[in-house]
């Protein structure tokens, strides 16, 4: 099983798995805080993101969570919280 714990590194590859990178775009710099909209990832793109996370993290999102999420930051943030809740119900 993966790593306890989603960094923002697990998010780049995943989001590359699931559904590349614009041209232009670099997911390596600093992009905690930058819209997903501006980095080329739509609502599609995201659900795809976040079935893949939900697979390979054993967590169930929301899709109205993955709806609303805006930044890279924040997408982190719902992921650690979900495994947390994971783990201290086992």
């Amino acid at each position: 099983m993966p790593t306890a714990h989603f960094t923002l590194d697990d998010l780049r590859r995943i989001l590359l798995e699931a559904a590349g990178a614009d041209e232009g775009v670099d997911l390596e710099g600093d992009i905690l805080d930058e819209e997903f909209e501006s980095l080329g990832y739509e609502s599609l793109a995201l659900l795809e993101t976040g079935s893949r996370i939900e697979r390979e993290y054993g967590i169930a999102l929301d899709e109205e969570l993955l709806s609303d999420v805006q930044t890279p930051r924040t997408l982190i943030a719902a992921v650690n919280e979900s495994l947390g809740a994971v783990q201290s119900a086992a």
